[in-house]
Order: structure tokens, then sequence, then C-alpha cells
């Protein structure tokens, strides 16, 4: 059972506490906290409120030999916790309990991204706030990992540990323009992947290049490129045509010649219209360019269908912010806003683990709050 699978691999994380002074399982608490975060808990004093109002149903599955740890024991735990530790049991636990799926004739698709908790800066000590960088699988909808960026040092610095982590065999990694290096796409390379990366200003000759060769041959009337996907979507009074167009032949783009293993480089061109603005004016039109390289030979059109799926990890972001107030809160110890992170993760996988009920994610939280034997049916997936 996934939840099962969990309380097994946090029995991996060292009890950092005085052994004569513990009241509480260290298990007790954190499969409290599990729940009380999947019912709609935000703060420590939620977590405590959550385990005194449950205290019958959680004595069916956890010892409780003092009760209900108080709110300041869920802090001083969550502050003392290694964080690193968490994250690799967290690792542990997603790559036990779940199994990635793909399309047919896809790769496995994982995109990566970091995220800043915009208020857990401090500024009586000067700290900034805490950045995390996440890596989801868009085919299961399930974050695999994640590490903590250390204050002022970049994203670029802990992937090459994240993807250390991860079973990347035969996968579609992508990532955004921050990551457009070669020693990035060498690594992942070694790994055993294949990188689909954006390309921008970052990479000023390269990108100049690749831009101007698409303007002549694709863009251009007497270009002579044709689209490799071309689709229309019309949702929520916003019609978007997207167009994707492919340059295999790399021996014509002289500044990537040295780029580790590139296959392809791509052209996505987006021209949205939307129908109803607000006033009644005029339909407001806006036109966009990307660019993209890539080590995979798979076929452009699922290279640009994984393009688009990379909007996947910045839907995670929205769940975390708009369904979980993660921006809103004011847990400023890193190493407990790093673990807090961890365990709204474990509970958005907890709650896409379940396929038989629809509705969004904030409605399947306030259900298992609710309803125990719907929280029941979550944990004893």
């Amino acid at each position: 059972m996934i939840f099962m699978n969990l309380l097994e691999s946090f029995g991996q994380i060292n009890d950092p506490r005085q052994g004569c002074k513990t009241e509480h399982l260290l298990g007790d608490i954190l499969a409290i906290s599990v729940c009380a975060v999947l019912a709609g808990a935000e703060s420590y004093e939620d977590i405590a409120d959550y385990g005194h109002c449950k205290h019958d149903w959680l004595c069916q599955f956890l010892t409780l030999p003092n009760g209900i740890p108080s709110h300041d024991t869920f802090r001083r735990v969550f502050m003392l916790i290694d964080a690193n530790q968490f994250e690799a049991c967290f690792l542990h636990w997603t790559r036990t309990a779940f199994t990635r799926t793909t399309n047919d004739g896809e790769p496995d698709h994982i995109a990566i991204d970091g995220k800043t908790m915009r208020r857990s800066f401090n500024r009586r000590t000067g700290q900034s706030p805490l950045h995390v960088v996440s890596a989801f699988s868009t085919g299961s909808g399930v974050t695999l990992a994640q590490r903590v960026v250390s204050e002022k040092a970049g994203e670029t610095t802990v992937l090459p540990d994240l993807l250390a982590g991860l079973e990347l065999t035969g996968s579609l990694i992508s990532l955004d323009a921050l990551h457009c290096y070669k020693a990035i796409s060498q690594t992942i390379v070694n790994c055993g992947a294949d990188y689909l990366i954006a390309l921008k200003g970052n990479q000023k000759k390269a990108h100049h290049e690749v831009k101007g060769y698409f303007k002549r041959n694709a863009f251009d009337m007497s270009g002579q490129l044709r689209p490799v996907a071309d689709t229309i979507d019309n949702n929520h009074g916003r019609v978007t045509r997207r167009r994707a167009f492919v340059c295999e032949d790399i021996s014509k783009l002289q500044t990537l010649q040295d780029w580790p293993k590139l296959a392809q480089v791509l052209a996505v061109e987006t021209i949205s219209s939307l129908n109803h603005v607000h006033g009644g004016g005029p339909s407001k039109v806006t036109a966009d360019i990307r660019y993209f390289l890539t080590s995979a030979e798979a076929s452009p059109v699922v290279i640009a269908a994984a393009i688009r799926n990379h909007w996947a990890i910045e839907s995670l972001h929205w769940v975390l912010d708009v369904g979980f107030r993660e921006d809103d809160s004011r847990i400023r110890d890193r190493n407990a806003a790093a673990n807090l992170s961890v365990l709204r993760k474990i509970s958005i996988n907890l709650v896409k683990a379940d396929t038989t009920r629809k509705g969004s994610i904030k409605r399947h939280r306030k259900t298992a709050g609710w309803n125990n034997d719907y929280m029941q049916k979550i944990i004893s997936l």
C-alpha cells in the first residue's frame, strides 16, 4: 500500500530528539502531519487540532502512547529533522510506491522546474526566501523528488544531485532556459536520458542564430520548412494555434556544433486570440515563438507534445500556491519550510493516487478532512 510504504520510508529518518525526553513516536508525528496536511492543515496549530479532532480514528493505526503532540512539538520536530534526509525519504517512497506511466510510443517525460516560497524570508536575519527545485512525472502526475537551493546559489547547483537520485534511463528531461548549458545537457546524457531545454538569450549567439534560421526557413513567405505539428484549441473563449517547426540538420547551425548529442532544434509558434475582452473591446491577439534544443531522436510530434506537457509542473506550482497557500506560509526556519514543502507534495501524490474519484485536489482534501472513510480509502491505496 502506498501509505504503508510511506510509513516504512519514514523509518529511515534519524530521530533528532534526545531519547530520554521524547513522549511521542517520530512515526506517529509524521503520520499525523501527513493526514492533517492532506485534510487541509496549513500550520502547526492546524496539525495539532486535526490530531485532537481525529484522535479516535488515528488510534486505529497509530500507537500514540501519550496522546496527540502539541503544536510546539510538531514545530520543533520539523525544525530538527534533517531536510536532506526527509527529501531522501520522499525520493525512496516515490521510487518504491509509484509506477511512472507513459503513452504508447512516448518517452517517460520528467519536467524539472524551481519554485520560490515567497514569504519564507526573514528580514531581521537577512534570510532569503526558500527556493525548491522539483522533478515531476507528467505521465503519472506525481512529484518524484525535490532539492532545496542553498542561499545565494542558483537552481543549476542542485540539478546534478536531483538527477542522480532518479532512475532516468530512456527518459526525456525538460527544463527551462535557466538550465540551457552544455554541462547540464551532458549530465543528462550521462544519466542515459535525453534533454529538452528551452533556448533563450542566456545563450546569446546560439539564440540569435537559431532565431534567424527559423525566420528565414519557416516564418518568411519564402521559407521551405513546413510545420511538423499544427493544432488549434478553443477553451474558455481563447483560441490558440500552435505550430512546431524542426531543424534536424544540425550542421546548418554553427554555434551548436559541439552541443552534446544534439539531435533536433525546434521552434514553436503560439498565437492566441481572446474573444471575450472585459468591457466589450476587440479581440486581443498575442503571438510568441519559443526555441528548444533536444537530444531525443523521437518524432518531432512527440517532442512538440512534451514541450506543451512541461506546463504540468507549472500546474503543480499553481496547486501549491492556490490549494495549499504555500506562498502565504510564514514558516521562516529554512529546515522546517523545506520539510513542510515535502509534506505538501506527499499530500498531492496521495490524492493523485486515487483515480476512482473525480474532482479538484481541493475537493478531495476537503472530503478527506470531513469523511474518515474517504481518508481511510486514500491511505489504504
